[in-house]
């Protein structure tokens, strides 16, 4: 009867907070009554986006907090977005702009996974900055991403300390210096092409289905739109003991379903369509056959039905009446009303006409959650609010009848079956790059596959660390090059030598201002009987390389290598007494490989038996910005041209 039943909510949080940039000393409770205008004006201005909005678990709201330690009186929101990661980030959006708004107000934003504005721009963040280092650093500021360098030295920039202890060194930081804090322009880049498209992109998030529900719920989701989320939440999230109260309907029976129509945003619509559900026989909610036309709109009342049920199974229908408070009563309301009459919220509509009705109640409702929040133990539940919206508003079942011949159209849902090829563009639209365009017949025969050998290069000599291997960020940037002494220096710190401190001031252009990267190793010159002695191992072991090397050279292993077709002299390849050695009496050395052509060959092997798919060659070509032709017979491989 049951899959896929879910037994754990997730609580995945995002928290915002706005600090008013310190100008002169105020008294707490002056402050305080700042603050309280401040949140007053936000949610006002922007009520128009913020109304009709339907959140996956809880609203965007703002409350006033008090000062404790380091951190001053503040205004502050957390809301937790559950399965929507589209909240947090039209959360997001929400904070960037009342920074921008309101130039005053510096905000920071936080979730469970700590500053995710930074890990979405990881890739270009200087070396210096990571979790350890990055707290009370990352803010919003007129309505751009800053980050408050740190200096390569103690006391080396007067005015940045080496760490930030509290949020209050940070507001000075930025009251002061606030064109050195601004964020380089490929972080903010990263980050706003993902907020990119609100508030429009509102829309495209929502998803109008049918579907067969019982007359209460449909007057309830026409006052509340938003009850949705939790209806679908409930059913989403059921437990057995849930279940229990929909053995038998007593809210919402079977009997009074009416075809209408009902706003999804597609997270919701996806969660509710995804899990397959049969019903309790005793129930009484039956489906017609899979091959009926509306059978998707009765599957997805049913499954609404049960989630309504659920919510007001969970409370008394006799719960106090002191959480049905109205919102009218509140000193705060009328002024309230007043700024979303200036800022035409109504959009002149007839006062007392049903249009002006429908957006006073959601103007509210928003009120109530938002604004006017009360503590949660006198918060209504959403099967408390149900109930009480099924207790005062009238509703007739034959006038909702009458509107099943006039629903707007159904959405496609053809987004829930992504093909593999729309999927990699979304994937590449989300990572920030372009879509690779496919390459022509003629560019197929003259593909230069020098590219995939100086990428490898240029990857192979990137010198990694315990935090792993780094991709080079542009492949063509500059020249591949190799430093053998460097190469030789890092031997000798693997062979035992003494060991040498990291203390590079080499910087990259990008890090001019921050900590040195821990990547940067100053090699220093050995003491005369230290390198003396560190030239006699190097000197064993290329020895013991070169006859290793002719002891391959005639195996299975060693005939698999492609090597130079041209023998070269022995005074022409050979500079140490151990590569003499090796050389033997002929006087030429053995046939080199071709260290180029074998790598094109094998990743070109390696790419050519994934047939299409992903796999390790692609993979690794991709991250490093080579795309090669879709060809599965790549020909002859001609041997790759040097510079």
């Amino acid at each position: 009867m049951e899959e896929n039943m879910k037994f754990a909510t997730v609580e995945d949080t995002v928290e915002y907070h706005l600090f008013l940039i310190p100008d002169e000393p105020r008294d707490p409770e002056e402050h305080r009554e700042i603050l309280q205008k401040y949140i007053e004006k936000i949610m006002t201005q922007f009520a128009p986006m913020l109304v009709p909005y339907i959140w996956q678990n809880q609203p965007f709201n703002l409350k006033y907090k008090p000062g404790k330690g380091g951190v001053p009186a503040h205004i502050f929101g957390m809301t937790k977005f559950g399965d929507n990661i589209e909240d947090e980030w039209f959360i997001v959006y929400i904070v960037k702009q009342i920074t921008k708004e309101f130039p005053e107000l510096v905000a920071r934003i936080e979730d469970n996974d700590g500053e995710f504005l930074l890990i979405e721009a990881a890739d270009f963040l200087p070396k210096w900055l990571d979790p350890d280092n990055s707290a009370n650093r990352v803010f919003f500021h007129h309505g751009e991403l800053c980050i408050i360098p740190a200096p390569k030295k103690p006391g080396a920039v007067s005015w940045l300390p080496t760490t930030l202890q509290t949020i209050s060194q940070a507001l000075n930081i930025i009251s002061t210096h606030p064109e050195k804090i601004l964020a380089s322009e490929s972080i903010r880049a990263a980050v706003n092409r993902r907020i990119r498209g609100y508030p429009e992109k509102i829309k495209a998030s929502l998803h109008q289905a049918h579907c067969f529900l019982p007359a209460g719920i449909v007057a309830v989701l026409k006052q509340r739109p938003r009850l949705v989320a939790a209806g679908v939440q409930a059913f989403y999230l059921r437990d057995p003991i849930d279940l229990r109260a929909c053995r038998i309907f007593k809210t919402f029976l079977p009997e009074t379903r009416i075809m209408t129509s009902v706003t999804f945003t597609k997270c919701l619509y996806a969660q509710l369509v995804q899990q397959r559900f049969v019903p309790d026989l005793r129930s009484g909610y039956r489906l017609p056959p899979p091959s009926h036309p509306q059978y998707r709109a009765h599957e997805l009342g049913m499954k609404l039905a049960h989630g309504f049920e659920i919510l007001c199974s969970k409370c008394s229908p006799h719960f106090s009446d002191a959480k049905k408070s109205l919102v009218t009563t509140s000193p705060l309301w009328a002024g309230f009303l007043e700024s979303l009459k200036k800022n035409d919220y109504f959009k002149g509509l007839m006062k007392g006409s049903a249009q002006y009705q429908e957006r006073l109640e959601m103007a509210k409702n928003y009120f109530q959650l938002s604004i006017n929040r009360p503590e949660s133990s006198h918060a209504m539940s959403p099967g408390e609010e149900i109930l009480t919206l099924l207790q005062t508003i009238p509703f007739d079942i034959e006038e909702l009848k009458k509107e099943e011949a006039n629903l707007p159209p159904e959405d496609d849902d053809q987004w829930l079956d992504l093909s593999p090829d729309q999927l990699d563009q979304l994937l590449q639209e989300a990572a920030g790059k372009k879509e690779p365009e496919p390459v022509s017949k003629g560019q197929e025969e003259n593909y230069d596959l020098t590219q995939v050998s100086e990428s490898m290069k240029a990857f192979i000599s990137k010198v990694s660390t315990h935090k792993g291997a780094e991709l080079p960020r542009e492949h063509s940037e500059a020249p591949v090059t190799f430093d053998a002494d460097s190469f030789l220096n890092y031997f000798d710190k693997i062979l035992g030598s003494r060991p040498h401190d990291s203390d590079s001031d080499e910087l990259d252009e990008e890090d001019s201002e921050c900590l040195d990267s821990d990547d940067d190793l100053d090699l220093k010159t050995q003491e005369p009987g230290e390198e003396a002695s560190v030239k006699g191992t190097l000197a064993d072991l290329k020895s013991y390389m070169a006859q290793m090397d002719q002891e391959l050279a005639h195996t299975s292993i060693g005939k698999s290598f492609t090597t130079q077709k041209q023998m070269e002299p022995l005074s022409q390849t050979a500079s140490n007494n151990s590569e003499e050695e090796d050389s033997g009496a002929g006087g030429s050395v053995m046939t080199p490989v071709d260290i180029d052509l074998n790598l094109v060959s094998n990743i070109l092997e390696s790419y050519t038996s994934q047939a299409g798919l992903a796999g390790p060659a692609s993979n690794l070509l991709q991250s490093m910005g080579v795309q090669l032709p879709d060809s599965a017979d790549h020909g002859p491989i001609s041997k790759p041209t040097k510079d």
